[in-house]
């Protein structure tokens, strides 16, 4: 998959594609943990870079995570931003969903809609896998981000407004 977003750069709107990664492939591979080692480093994916162990085990290990998938979006040829995705199971709609583990564009090329590009993107790939929906977390500080992933259609979700919305929770283990 190669979405061509702008098909003619202009000095205003530079030429921008998103493709599906192809783990094998070693740009891809090198552009995957490039990027999602700047995600880690940004205040908001933890602000700490990603240990080298895991960088030397992340495509790997993507490649080897059934239904993941990777989306790295390009400027000019330059790599630009990243999505990385895991598919999953709506046990109450019997289909796939797909969930946005990480968002991330450079710092660079916020502004210049990457990251909409690619939530353009993930949704076209979720509707090729026959996903009922996508998700995927922000944190409540990140405002830009909400503002985005608003202006795209994005929403918190309730079952019953009564039980109030969602909430993301975590446990890590050793």
């Amino acid at each position: 998959m190669q979405t061509v977003i702008d098909p003619r750069p202009t000095p205003s709107a530079p030429h921008m594609t998103v493709e599906l990664a192809n783990y094998a492939d070693p740009l891809h591979a090198a552009d995957v943990v490039l990027l999602t080692d700047a995600y880690a480093r940004d205040p908001m994916g933890g602000g700490e870079a990603l240990p080298a162990d895991v960088c030397s085990r992340l495509v790997d290990g993507l490649a080897a995570a059934p239904g993941a998938f990777s989306l790295i979006a390009r400027v000019d040829g330059r790599p630009a931003g990243i999505a990385n995705c895991l598919t999953g199971f709506s046990t109450f709609a019997a289909r796939p969903l797909v969930n946005v583990h990480d968002l991330g564009v450079l710092p660079a090329y916020r502004g210049r809609g990457v990251g909409k590009a690619l939530l353009g993107a993930i949704e076209q790939e979720a509707a090729k896998r026959g996903a009922c929906k996508v998700t995927l977390e922000v944190l409540e500080g990140n405002q830009p981000a909400r503002k985005l992933y608003a202006a795209t259609g994005y929403c918190q979700y309730a079952l019953d407004q009564a039980t109030g919305t969602a909430q993301f929770w975590e446990k890590k283990l050793p």
